[in-house]
């Protein structure tokens, strides 16, 4: 048996797209485990650009069992939208497994969504506005819809009309709008019909799935949206998802017990970004952070919005080590920091005139914190290296003080978009 969680050890965008197509060659099952569709991986196989939202990373090997959990939210349409664009590409989703106990995101929660967004104002949370965190609020409140509920068609019509009502009322007398197609029953009710058929060839108790899978011994990888510095409870709160993308949430989420779990990968980016608002001590405002975006191609999968940019915060990377126990890392896009004449590595911070070594609990803190660097030589362009010791020494100098700090393994090394272009260390399958 085999079964290891990768997740995001900075904000999200990591790439652990990346990474989970490459291990997914060698896996049997690819979980899915939380999140929903704003979450994005961009995946570059023999040229061609997937870009995936709700279905896991492995969806591109069509003889890998592909699950999305109960913890993820699920909006169906887009869902189904997905499935009919990579089948369009020529691809197969037959191996698509679905647990009915997923919720669903509804028009009404989109709405409601970018409604709160624009009453906040500058005090916006940036989210991506496609309904997640009300989906979630909802499931909290036991008041959700489920993928189950599609098939049960006297219980979706009350489910339904007891959800818009409360809606209605909400949108109305809260916010002072309108949303007629997002709070229209019949049309709801019909598109809910028809998606339920799209839906329906893919459903199966997942838990029990992962469970007989372990069983028999095989490999299976619990994929992780977002990263460790966005759960709601050990990320930068309130700036934070709706959901637990640490390593603790794949238990949850897949349906599993933690003694089922053998080992946890976590994805960094040889540099730190993050989307919206939030605290971001490495952050690099001017030209700098500009071209680390354009080079890194740092625009969200999702939305398309510029993702801020700034140097490897290593505190923080130590922080989500802890957080998810970490056995290994895997280093992303270190090409992106080519060609630069020097890099830094934040590895520690100075917060109102005193030196701490770990991230401060409360976000307001670390928003006032001023990052303490080592300075670093740059390494040359990276194309064609598929060795570690291909690497040039300044590159791996940059890596081996990764490893220190962190007191991690760097089991692998992404350097470049396509699949091929990553350096394995150790094989975790």
């Amino acid at each position: 048996m085999s079964a290891i969680v990768v997740v995001g050890g900075q904000w999200g965008d990591e790439g652990k797209g990346k990474i989970t197509d490459y291990l997914a060659q060698r896996a049997d099952l690819i979980v899915r485990y939380q999140g929903g569709n704003n979450a994005g991986h961009t995946v570059v196989v023999d040229g061609a650009e997937y870009k995936l939202h709700l279905l896991p990373s492995g969806i591109l090997h069509s003889n890998k069992t592909c699950i999305i959990a109960s913890g993820v939210v699920i909006d169906p349409f887009t869902l189904a939208e997905e499935i009919r664009g990579l089948e369009r590409q020529g691809l197969t989703t037959a191996n698509l497994v679905i647990s009915p106990l997923a919720h669903l995101v509804l028009p009404y929660h989109l709405e409601l969504d970018s409604l709160e967004e624009s009453r906040r104002g500058p005090r916006a949370l940036g989210t991506t506005r496609r309904g997640i965190g009300p989906a979630y609020q909802d499931k909290t409140a036991r008041t959700g819809l489920r993928v189950a509920d599609l098939f049960d068609l006297d219980r979706l019509a009350i489910k339904l009309a007891e959800a818009v009502a409360e809606k209605a009322a909400i949108i109305r007398n809260v916010y002072g709008s309108d949303a007629p197609e997002a709070l229209d029953i019949a049309y709801l009710g019909r598109r809910l019909r028809e998606i339920a058929e799209v839906l329906r060839p893919y459903l199966a108790d997942t838990s029990a799935v992962i469970d007989a899978a372990l069983r028999e011994g095989k490999r299976v990888l619990f994929e992780g949206a977002q990263g460790t510095l966005l759960d709601l409870d050990f990320g930068t709160y309130p700036y934070v998802t709706s959901s637990h993308p640490t390593a603790g949430g794949a238990c949850i989420g897949a349906g599993v017990g933690p003694t089922r779990i053998d080992s946890v990968l976590g994805v960094v980016k040889a540099y730190t970004s993050r989307v919206g608002d939030g605290p971001f001590p490495t952050e690099l405002a001017g030209k700098l952070g500009q071209y680390i975006r354009d080079k890194g191609h740092e625009y969200g999968t999702t939305t398309g919005r510029p993702r801020r940019c700034g140097w490897l915060d290593l505190v923080l990377v130590k922080y989500a080590a802890r957080i998810n126990g970490m056995d290994y890392l895997a280093l992303t896009k270190l090409d992106t920091l080519a060609e630069l004449p020097e890099v830094y590595l934040c590895t520690g911070y100075e917060l109102d005139g005193e030196e701490i070594d770990d991230v401060p609990l409360d976000p307001a803190d670390l928003e006032r914190c001023v990052p303490r660097y080592v300075k670093l030589e740059g390494w040359p362009a990276l194309e064609g290296v598929r060795a570690y010791e291909e690497l040039p020494s300044a590159a791996r100098r940059y890596i081996e003080l990764i490893e220190d700090f962190v007191g991690v393994e760097v089991c692998m090394v992404s350097v470049g978009r396509e699949r091929e272009a990553t350096i394995i260390r150790r094989e975790l399958l």
